[in-house]
Formats: structure tokens, sequence, C-alpha cells
């Protein structure tokens, strides 16, 4: 039987989130012990809150929402790299250098990368390592259609000006943030991560896991 690894944080509350957005909480609507016959939750969460992915509208007030974008990049083979010394910024040169590794010449058309060995679960750390601008042109001048990412964001916490985001936004590629990527081995593998249908909205938690293809 394929190997499923699930590469998305537990949503609970007490998930750090992004400074100033929406901490998630849970409220018990209908309760059993309450007499209901079933129970019942409401939920209010951010819609980057924990692994999710970023709509164009996100990075572009005339991008597409949650709901529009196409499903097809979200599902397909992918590679996970680890960059686990880049420091505050992943590089062109780191991409190809673990690309190159552990792919060869046939890049696929989502790359996964690590940056942490263990990513934070319980605090909100601002030191994350964010993607370099030019290491997005790099990814798509491989193909890439899809970057995810064990970190918050692309950008830095601090970034005003998106650059990493800007370029995402240019070649037209899709964004995975806030995977778990701790325990997975570089490779390939099957990436399953569609994001909920929300319409209207910038972004849409995804339920990410891989496959094992070995």
């Amino acid at each position: 039987m394929t190997r499923i690894i699930d590469i998305s944080p537990a949503i609970r509350p007490g998930l750090p989130v992004w400074p100033g957005d929406t901490p998630v909480q849970f409220e018990r609507t209908w309760d059993m012990g309450q007499g209901s016959p079933v129970n019942v939750s409401k939920l209010t969460i951010s819609t980057h809150t924990g692994a999710h992915a970023d709509a164009p509208l996100h990075y572009d007030a005339k991008g597409e929402d949650a709901a529009a974008m196409a499903l097809d990049v979200f599902i397909g083979p992918c590679v996970v790299v680890h960059c686990l010394e880049a420091g505050r910024q992943v590089s062109a040169d780191m991409l190809a250098a673990r690309l190159d590794a552990v792919c060869g010449d046939d890049v696929p058309a989502r790359v996964l990368i690590r940056t942490w060995r263990q990513a934070p679960r319980d605090e909100w750390e601002s030191e994350f390592t964010a993607i370099s601008p030019d290491a997005i042109d790099y990814l798509s001048s491989r193909g890439v259609a899809l970057i995810g990412v064990d970190t918050p964001s692309v950008d830095p916490e601090t970034s005003k000006t998106m650059d990493a985001h800007k370029r995402v936004a240019a070649h037209d590629m899709r964004i995975l943030e806030g995977l778990v990527l701790d325990d997975v081995a570089e490779g390939r593998y099957e990436l399953i991560a569609l994001p909920l249908k929300l319409a209207g909205v910038d972004a849409a938690p995804v339920r990410a896991i891989l496959r094992d293809l070995s």
C-alpha cells in the first residue's frame, strides 16, 4: 500500500499565526452533553491558517480568488528539497544545487522546500527563511508551477514590497505555505493539496499530503 505522509499542521487553538492575524478559535454551538442529538462547532480562522494556498488575490488586487484557482497544479508529481542552511533566504544557487542533486534535468512542476529542522509548533518565530525573488525566477525557468514552503510566507515577515510574491505573480505560479516537512526526506513524491473552494477570498486552507512513490 502506498504510504501517505501528512504535511499539514493540526488547526487548533494556540496554533501560531502571523502577528495581528486572526487566532484560531473553536466554539461548540450544539452539544450532545447539553441534550443535543449531535455535536456541531463553529470555527474562526484566517484564510492563511496552517497549511494554505495563496490565491493571486492575496498579492494582486485583480487576481483570482481561492475558488477560481485551477486545481491541477495542486495535484501531481513533486520533489522535496532541503535548504536547512539557507539562513535568511533561499537563493537560486542553493535551489539549483539541491535540484541537480535530487532530480538532475527532470524537475517536476511542483517543488517543496524544507528550511526548518523542526518547525515551531507552539510559538510564532519571526526569523523564518524566505525565498529570494531570483529563486522564484529560477524555478519558473525550470518549468515549476507551484512552490511549497514550510514557513508562513515566501517573503520575510518585515517585507513591505512582497518581492517574492510579485515574482510568483509575474510567472503565474501558485504557492503553498505553512507545510510541515520536518520528517520528509529529499526525493520525489506525489502531492495532493486541494484548497477549499472559498469564493471571494485571498487564500484557502489545504489538507496537504504526499504519497511515497518508492
